[in-house]
């Protein structure tokens, strides 16, 4: 199992990390690259063209201001191509929300929060999973843990406020 996870700028790694780790827990591999759909168009066809045949099977794309990368990978591939949108602008990253969630008809883009690559990573192992058994017992698995750690925090607040101050 692989998933590329490519950006426009290393400036856009601090926001993407958390995808590669949330990957990483999974067992899932990663590539990674910094490509820019408007500086080096060509160096994004030639990955993207090359993707399924290194094992690819769900690209994570990431990209501020215009965030066109996402849109333009998303035409050279019929791989499963996940858009975040990043906060790099002084919108706050609602041009790249933008930009990315209206794509045209026939050329679709699984669009996240600003800046949410953790649900990113979690989707693409979610992908993976629908014919990955094991995978999909990591996610279950995962999710339990986020249910118990809510009832460990629930029962803490609870305590805090009934005792006496």
């Amino acid at each position: 199992m692989k998933v590329a996870i490519i950006m426009g700028s290393d400036s856009d790694w601090p926001v993407l990390e958390p995808a590669a780790s949330q990957l990483a827990e999974f067992g899932i591999e990663t590539e990674v690259l910094v490509a820019s759909a408007h500086r080096t168009p060509d160096k994004v066809h030639r990955f993207v063209a090359g993707a399924g045949e290194r094992g690819v099977q769900v690209i994570i794309a990431a990209a501020g201001a215009a965030a066109h990368l996402p849109g333009v990978i998303a035409s050279f591939t019929t791989l499963p191509v996940i858009g975040i949108p990043v906060n790099a602008t002084p919108l706050a990253g609602m041009d790249a929300l933008l930009s990315i969630v209206q794509m045209p008809a026939g050329i679709p883009v699984a669009t996240m929060a600003i800046n949410g690559a953790k649900n990113a990573a979690l989707f693409a192992a979610q992908i993976l999973a629908v014919h990955n058994t094991e995978l999909a017992a990591k996610l279950m698995a995962h999710r339990q843990t986020m249910a118990e750690e809510v009832e460990r925090k629930d029962a803490r607040l609870a305590q805090k406020l009934a005792a006496p101050n």
